[in-house]
């Protein structure tokens, strides 16, 4: 590490340096506290005597050499401040930490060497645009827990966890924060521990054989990041050095509505730790990508638009990403931010924050509110669903259904939607068809795709054994055939960024709640027919944009997922007239909150035409 560039904000390496590092024999520590009066270390290696740092090569740096330290032994800070008073940290950045309620830091042997070469090869700079992308958002603790409720290792979560993401149909996993926090509740969100893969679960090799598994079967691997603000525990980050090193020394900025201390992004130091923090997990642990927390509370002071944009973190986002992608080529960085801040995706270049990709919290929001809806009310808000369409191609969005919709008395999706318990199920399947056969990459978190209806608590696992019901499990079934076909078909990922590849077939029919629309790709097309009121349509009418032959892919009210129609019912027909100017028309059975599939299997020319007979897989 250059530690001018560490100070100008430019480092993306700190954790090389800073931290604790095994030699030959014994390790070395450093910490950067400038304004402390005095650094004092102890640890197992010492008997928990402290033992005196001293500034050497760099201002503001202390260390010290210990012949007796070993990998796995503890060890804190005692930091003096310039009125005396003395506070024991944990180091900012130790690569482990003791369990909660402990915090002592841990001497980590950092020797690894990954068997990913396959998949780290095939990787691209194209960042997925055109491929499919299916994401399962969890918690490492609450997904599956043991007997006993104990929580599984690292190693033994991959064992449960790979079989079932390929059979759901997910190539991809995104944790919840794996950095060490204090409190369960905080889900990994109020940080103690930047490059600290919480020992909950194990030890970072256990995390890296994790992710090491996951690629060997084809599942890439990304983790949440939080670099607007950290925990406010006194042995953290907190007024490390007796003055505010990390945090604004304001109160207006400095605290966030979470109960957090905000990061003061105008600091050298403080961009060089959060950029290194981002590249360590890139970079040791080999995941694909990161998602970074709660953006729009850096892109404007304390997230408040009125405030105004916050300028200097807004540099930070635009010089840490663009850091990350020259590192990392084929990394895929994910913006959480709700706002309408311009060129979120757009590279750094052309003045854009330089994520590959933002979640679409309007898209979720607008989608959930319609879902709740009586069918009555329904018509006044049938744009709801379409409006996405409107400023879908602004930037490239993702389509998150995540953990912050199943909490805190929103309830869970299924739970979300409008009616009885048999009338969600249906709806809910509809939902998610509609999300899959929409443009965007997606993410769902766990519990969603069988339909859970408690809301998620970190201290319990999923409620498994609501799969003995057969709506519950009919539903599971359901959903792993649509997260397959999506990534089956062409026509469902690629080219989605392109609004060529998009077309609305019926996109006025408010009074029937009605909706059709086309995807297509590399010579593949796919129409989708929704039906979302509470009434049944019989051959409703979809005009179709030229001599389609069609097969059906899908019908969510197929026997096998809980419904009443069987595939081999002759329930669509195709007619060579005119509907709405288009010179075809597709007459479908559209029982109430339905949505059926099809797919193009070959297009007749006009000498051609006649009354087709309905296709069926």
């Amino acid at each position: 590490m250059n530690f001018q560039e560490f100070l100008q904000g430019k480092a993306f390496d700190a954790y090389k340096y800073f931290g604790a590092h095994l030699l030959k024999k014994g390790a070395i520590f450093r910490v950067y506290a400038p304004n402390a009066a005095k650094v004092e270390l102890q640890g197992d290696f010492s008997g928990w005597e402290l033992l005196e740092m001293k500034q050497k090569e760099n201002p503001g740096v202390f260390e010290v050499t210990v012949q007796d330290a070993e990998a796995g032994m503890y060890y804190k800070y005692a930091i003096t401040d310039a009125q005396g008073n003395v506070v024991y940290h944990c180091d900012p950045y130790g690569m482990l930490m003791e369990l909660r309620p402990g915090f002592a830091s841990r001497i980590v042997d950092e020797n690894w060497k990954f068997a990913d070469d396959e998949w780290t090869n095939n990787q691209n700079t194209e960042k997925n645009y055109n491929n499919p992308m299916n994401i399962y958002e969890l918690h490492a603790g609450s997904w599956k827990q043991k007997e006993d409720g104990s929580w599984y290792n690292y190693e033994e979560l991959a064992e449960e966890l790979i079989p079932y993401l390929k059979k759901m149909g997910f190539n991809y996993i995104e944790f919840l924060p794996l950095s060490e926090h204090p409190a369960d509740c905080s889900w990994g969100y109020q940080n103690t521990g930047f490059f600290a893969p919480t020992s909950r679960y194990g030890t970072p090799q256990q995390l890296k054989k994790l992710v090491e598994l996951c690629h060997e079967n084809g599942i890439g691997v990304f983790t949440d990041f939080v670099p607007v603000h950290f925990a406010m525990d006194d042995y953290g980050l907190l007024n490390f050095d007796g003055t505010p090193l990390y945090e604004f020394p304001h109160p207006d900025t400095a605290y966030s509505e979470w109960g957090t201390m905000n990061f003061m992004h105008s600091r050298g130091e403080v961009r060089s730790f959060l950029q290194s923090a981002a590249n360590y997990w890139l970079t040791e642990f080999h995941f694909d990508g990161i998602r970074m927390d709660a953006i729009s509370r850096a892109i404007y002071w304390n997230g408040d638009p009125a405030r105004g944009v916050n300028e200097r973190a807004v540099e930070f986002l635009r010089n840490m990403n663009a850091g990350l992608h020259k590192l990392h080529p084929s990394a895929i960085l994910m913006a959480e931010d709700s706002t309408d801040f311009p060129k979120v995706t757009a590279p750094t270049e052309y003045n854009g924050l330089g994520f590959d990709y933002k979640w679409d919290m309007g898209f979720m929001n607008d989608t959930l509110r319609f879902f709740q809806t009586a069918p009555v009310y329904r018509p006044y808000d049938y744009h709801k669903l379409s409006f996405s369409m409107m400023y879908f191609y602004s930037d490239l969005f993702l389509l998150p259904f995540s953990h912050d919709e199943v909490v805190h008395g929103k309830a869970t999706i299924i739970q979300k939607m409008w009616g009885d318990y048999e009338n969600k199920f249906p709806q809910a399947k509809a939902f998610y068809t509609y999300v899959y056969a929409h443009p965007g990459k997606k993410l769902n978190f766990m519990g969603n795709e069988f339909a859970q209806f408690r809301e998620w608590d970190e201290t319990r696992e999923q409620d498994w054994d609501i799969l003995k019901y057969p709506l519950h499990d009919a539903f599971h079934h359901f959903y792993a055939k649509l997260a397959h076909l999506y990534l089956e078909e062409r026509a469902l990922y690629d080219g989605e960024y392109n609004q060529d590849c998009f077309e609305w077939l019926e996109v006025d029919a408010a009074d029937y709640v009605t909706y059709a629309w086309e995807r297509r790709a590399g010579g593949e097309t796919i129409v989708t027919v929704m039906n979302l009121s509470d009434q049944f349509w019989k051959d409703f009418p979809v005009g179709l944009p030229m001599y389609y032959e069609l097969e059906e892919l899908l019908n969510t009210d197929w026997k096998e997922f809980g419904g009443n129609t069987s595939p081999e019912d002759q329930n669509f027909r195709i007619v060579d007239e005119e509907h709405r100017k288009r010179p075809q028309t597709l007459y479908a059975d559209l029982p109430p909150f339905t949505a059926r599939m099809f797919k193009v299997k070959g297009v007749k020319t006009p000498a051609q035409k006649k009354d087709v007979p309905a296709g069926r897989r």
